[in-house]
């Protein structure tokens, strides 16, 4: 597995996937809404650690270098 997102594309999915796994867990969300977002957060939160995404290699993007 090859590093196909940016950092900042990482810092955004770390974000998003804390914030539904809090909504999720936190007791915001309640029902099939809290389990959406748990499973959604924890795609987001892997795939930003991680810094690859299975979506991006199926459509074949890549990171872009500075």
């Amino acid at each position: 597995m090859k590093i196909n997102e940016s950092s900042i594309d990482s810092v955004i999915r770390i974000f998003g996937g804390v914030l539904l796994l809090y909504l999720g867990f936190g007791g915001e969300l309640v029902g099939v809404l809290a389990i959406i977002a748990d499973i959604l957060g924890v795609l987001l939160l892997l795939t930003g650690v991680i810094g690859f995404c299975p979506l991006y290699a199926l459509f074949d993007f890549k990171r872009q270098k500075k």
